[in-house]
């Protein structure tokens, strides 16, 4: 009888401590249910403010991916962000633990160091976004050894390098370009929630006139431009493909997905149809399509108010970098 009751006893306790201690399984769930994309943010550009936008745009990822997020700004020698510093980018070492690389840089001439990273993972075969003057992300004079970063190495990665655009006229002040969607993207998941809308970009030139997109370049949106320098002489196109997706294989031999558009002044992200743009982009190239909601992110932005585009000092001045918990 005493045997009996201790053996109930026994298989009592021991199915309390069952129940009370979860599996393996179910802990790698939660953990798989906590742990989003690392996405870094690559900016630096003195003209576009790419150092605002992009921040922005990492507190939406944050909260829609439940992303892991990091932005790279410039900055000067005080600690504050410095758009006009071409020669720094500081906190390119997140990369090397990156899901995804966006880049909106411009011109930038990177010491050897910083410039790894960002070559690095271009070849490793890992997902990109690019936005508009990373068709020019660097610009290295008179360097023989990295002079393929200012042309080649935009085209291959990203799909086109700086050719020309239409013209600056009245910046900020008038709209400058019409974005529609091309007819036979209509089902493409990165415009789900896109409505047509007029950008205050003025349209880059990326085919035409002897000039095409290169490699699997798959154009999904079209600019007409509202004003243009060539209006007259028709020289270039005035409609040109401002969104594209495409594939870069690197020396990994992995192949990677890649998002770019050349839009992206300043007022631009304050159109809603911009910022599902660049949120659906991003969870295309991440391979998160599956979780593209059929009208596109929640891409409300309290709080976004960038200064103009424009060079010089017209970027906010003792801006210090954005902290993400």
């Amino acid at each position: 009888m005493k045997n009996s009751i201790l053996f109930s006893l026994l298989s009592l306790i021991t199915l309390l401590s069952a129940c009370s201690e979860p599996s393996n399984t179910e802990e790698k769930i939660t953990e798989e249910k906590v742990e989003g994309p690392h996405i870094v943010f690559v900016t630096g550009d003195e003209e576009y403010r790419s150092e605002e936008s992009m921040p922005m745009l990492a507190k939406i990822a944050q909260r829609e991916l439940n992303a892991k997020v990091t932005v790279c700004y410039s900055m000067d020698s005080l600690g504050f962000v410095d758009p006009n510093n071409a020669k720094d980018i500081t906190g390119l070492e997140a990369l090397e633990t990156a899901d995804l690389m966006v880049m909106f840089t411009r011109f930038r001439a990177l010491p050897d160091d910083q410039l790894k990273y960002i070559l690095d993972y271009a070849e490793s075969g890992k997902p990109m976004v690019g936005f508009r003057t990373s068709t020019h992300a660097f610009m290295y004079k008179n360097d023989l050894e990295k002079g393929y970063l200012n042309d080649q190495w935009p085209i291959k990665v990203f799909g086109q390098k700086w050719i020309t655009h239409h013209g600056h006229f009245d910046d900020g002040q008038k709209e400058l370009t019409e974005v529609n969607r091309y007819a036979e993207q209509k089902a493409s998941p990165i415009l789900r929630g896109f409505i047509p809308f007029k950008a205050y970009s003025w349209l880059y030139h990326v085919e035409g006139n002897g000039d095409q997109l290169a490699g699997d370049c798959t154009p999904l949106l079209t600019g007409r431009s509202l004003r243009s320098n060539y209006a007259e002489n028709q020289e270039y196109p005035m409609d040109n493909p401002v969104a594209w997706h495409k594939t870069y294989t690197g020396t990994s031999g992995k192949t990677a997905k890649v998002f770019f558009t050349t839009l992206g002044h300043p007022f631009d992200f304050k159109e809603i149809s911009m910022r599902k743009l660049a949120m659906n982009g991003i969870s295309w190239a991440l391979g998160m399509e599956d979780k593209i909601p059929a009208d596109g992110f929640n891409v409300d932005a309290p709080g976004y108010a960038p200064n103009n585009s424009g060079f010089g000092e017209k970027f906010k001045k003792e801006m210090k970098p954005m902290v993400f918990q």
